[in-house]
């Protein structure tokens, strides 16, 4: 009996060895890493702002919501329909913006009237197009100027950024790794990611005399965006 007990313990304990040797010696994922190093890259691109919005908004003011909501539609389609004649795709767009209808109150909490507002929106990448168009309408004013990059401009300078970045992470990993000893790398993982620095900022103007600025362009002068990519990631040094 005691022999047997000492013959169990033995192939307990080889048992437990090699499930220790097995798992210091387990393969791909599950293995240790080893001379992994963690980076990061990256590059900016500074652009000029190629698209223009322009919002143009009234409001009106009365006792019967009826009237205030016609008052504010009429004032729309005039407005569309002078900027209509000079709408382009791309160069200068039209829409509608913001409706809105509610009612105002008195100190004894009843309705005593009603307000309004109605906006349209011009934008696109004709500068000259669309603050032509905006000097024209009258029974709209002046809101919010906007300046942003367009679509087509941010692709082509995010290549540029992206092509950068890659260029400047590849030499880190370069010099990492001649740091630690080793003469190269190869690339394990990596992530790339893409943002603009320069969004939309609102540009408010004076122009409450619009009977003024008739038939007049509108002087605007759009900023710069910066493209930021960042590219990070790790690498097997050898």
């Amino acid at each position: 009996m005691k022999k047997a007990t000492h013959l169990f313990a033995a192939c307990a304990l080889l048992a437990a060895s090699t499930g220790l040797f097995a798992q210091n010696q387990l393969p791909g994922p599950f293995a240790p890493l080893q001379n992994v190093a963690q980076l990061s890259a990256s590059a900016a691109v500074e652009v000029q702002q190629d698209l223009l919005s322009i919002a143009m908004t009234t409001t009106r003011d009365g006792s019967d919501a009826a009237t205030v909501q016609n008052q504010l539609k009429l004032a729309l389609e005039a407005a569309l329909a002078e900027a209509r004649k000079t709408a382009q795709p791309g160069l200068m767009d039209v829409r509608t913006g913001n409706f809105s209808l509610y009612p105002r109150y008195g100190k004894d909490g009843k309705i005593n009237g009603w307000q309004g507002s109605t906006e349209m929106v011009l934008e696109g990448r004709d500068f000259a197009r669309i603050t032509a168009a905006a000097g024209k309408v009258q029974t709209l004013s002046m809101g919010n100027v906007g300046f942003a990059l367009s679509r087509e401009a941010r692709a082509r300078v995010e290549g540029d950024a992206q092509a950068q970045a890659i260029e400047r992470f590849k030499a880190k990993a370069s010099e990492i790794a001649r740091g630690f000893g080793f003469s190269g790398y190869t690339l394990r993982e990596v992530a790339i990611n893409a943002n603009d620095q320069g969004p939309i900022r609102p540009r408010m103007m004076a122009m409450e005399a619009k009977a003024a600025m008739s038939d007049s362009s509108i002087p605007v002068e759009a900023g710069k965006s910066t493209v930021l990519v960042n590219v990070s990631g790790s690498v097997q040094m050898k």
